[in-house]
């Protein structure tokens, strides 16, 4: 299992989402039917969207088109990636790395707006009682990390900057459940990982950070959308991606709240998202040329260490909104 190409992983991927598509009951790959009956949005355990949906934020902004709000849930970026690329659900939000790699092997998918980066809420680390003390002394370890994520990217940047090269250290791809077993049994040295599972890991073990992402990195996440839907329905994409934004005002506005906005969506502890919520950045906005090419650099440093199966051209899957 561990040894899972992406290759294959994509594929089984698919096999799952084109079930979620089914049990939706979407037509055309849920983005070519004229009377939408359902918007699906994908979602992860932390973050805007989630803050989104227990302010009903959307729901309120759709109310006038008549289409129920759907919401699906997802452990990661990937099979997140997965599930737009077969109209499972119709938008969603991701890290860095997931649409870098859903790009590369072919996915119907397009990034239509920005959101900051998981910054603090994404690191690698290790129990207090490890001897690794540093990132040097990863060299040879077992890692723990989701294939195709932001923490994977995080991984490869940060044994970069320190002068390990990634064949240097051995990768044990596993979802972010998978591998908090593995991590409570000692399977693996080290896990690198994004919030609420970073601050879970933080309640329980008050592990040694090697590196955060915001040490390492300058990205973003994103708000992605199925191609052909984006095309067929720009005003649910744009509708969206405005109430997101009104979704960012709340939560820098009422931080006393938002810990409990995300624990009251997900179950996931107070505790750990009261962690997660204070060292969260808010915010949506369009994909700058900047953005574009922070991505790009991105994109080619998994090429050039043969991550994904072909190199990508960011520019080419960006969303315009009609009329900009």
């Amino acid at each position: 299992m561990f040894n899972l190409t992406r290759r294959r992983a994509f594929g089984v991927g698919l096999l799952a989402a084109a079930a979620l598509a089914t049990s939706f009951g979407t037509t055309s790959f849920g983005a070519a039917a004229q009377d939408l009956k359902a918007f699906n949005i994908g979602y992860q355990k932390a973050g805007l969207p989630v803050i989104a949906r227990q302010q009903q934020i959307i729901e309120k902004a759709l109310a006038d088109k008549g289409v129920a709000v759907k919401w699906v849930e997802f452990t990661a970026g990937p099979p997140l990636v997965e599930a737009l690329n077969v109209g499972a659900i119709d938008v969603g939000w991701t890290g860095d790395a997931p649409p870098i790699f859903g790009q590369s092997a072919g996915a119907n998918i397009v990034y239509a707006a920005a959101l900051p980066s998981n910054g603090d809420g994404e690191a690698i680390f290790v129990k207090p009682t490890s001897p690794t003390q540093s990132l040097a002394d990863l060299k040879g370890k077992r890692i723990g990390v989701g294939k195709g994520t932001s923490a994977h990217n995080l991984l490869v940047a940060a044994l970069e900057k320190t002068g390990i090269s990634f064949d240097q250290v051995t990768p044990v791809y596993l979802s972010p459940a998978d591998a908090a077993a593995a991590f409570a049994s000692d399977q693996i040295d080290a896990w690198a990982v994004w919030d609420p599972f970073f601050a879970i890991a933080e309640t329980r073990y008050q592990p040694r950070v090697l590196a955060r992402s915001s040490d390492v990195l300058k990205v973003n996440t994103y708000f992605l959308a199925n191609k052909d839907f984006a095309k067929a329905h720009p005003d649910f994409v744009s509708t969206t991606i405005a109430a997101l934004g009104d979704a960012a005002k709340w939560a820098d506005q009422n931080r006393d709240k938002v810990a409990e906005a995300l624990h009251e969506v997900t179950g996931v502890p107070l505790d750990a998202q009261t962690i997660a919520a204070n060292r969260s950045k808010f915010g949506i906005y369009p994909i700058a040329d900047e953005i574009v090419a922070g991505q790009q650099a991105t994109a080619d440093r998994f090429f050039k260490l043969g991550l994904i199966p072909k190199a990508v051209r960011i520019s080419d899957a960006v969303w315009t909104a009609p009329g900009n």
